[in-house]
């Protein structure tokens, strides 16, 4: 209880989002954060990183963020992690059924970069046993 997010995973196709998120999460928000394009690329580098929490876009190609999400609880020691998934189509029925695989929450995009890191820090915290 009451430890500190410290590093997260962010799983994002665009580069232009990516590079937007990492300046929001790193510069503005002290986080350590690695940048994954693709979700075949995060399953590979993510147990390494050992992240506190996971921040996944639902639309990519290839594995698509929920596909991720799948394959990364079966790595041992990401079982648990917490996830969050970003997307442009945040309907309540699109949530719910994100909520339902497993995601602490949905965060809608385009997010506010300057408010990012305390969006991520809030659902962490709420997630958190």
């Amino acid at each position: 209880m009451g430890e500190t997010l410290k590093k997260v995973l962010y799983v994002e196709d665009d580069a232009g989002i990516r590079t937007v998120a990492e300046v929001a999460l790193e510069s503005v928000g002290g986080i350590e954060v690695m940048m994954c394009a693709y979700g075949a690329e995060a399953l590979e580098k993510a147990a390494a990183f050992g992240p506190d929490i996971v921040l996944l876009d639902v639309m990519m190609p290839g594995m698509d963020g929920s596909d991720t999400l799948e394959a990364m609880r079966k790595i041992p020691g990401l079982e648990n992690t917490p996830a969050i998934f970003l997307t442009a189509k945040a309907m309540p029925s699109e949530i719910k059924r994100y909520r339902e695989l497993g995601a602490l929450d949905v965060i809608a995009k385009p997010f506010d970069p300057m408010a990012l890191a305390d969006q991520v820090r809030k659902i962490w915290g709420r997630g958190e046993k």
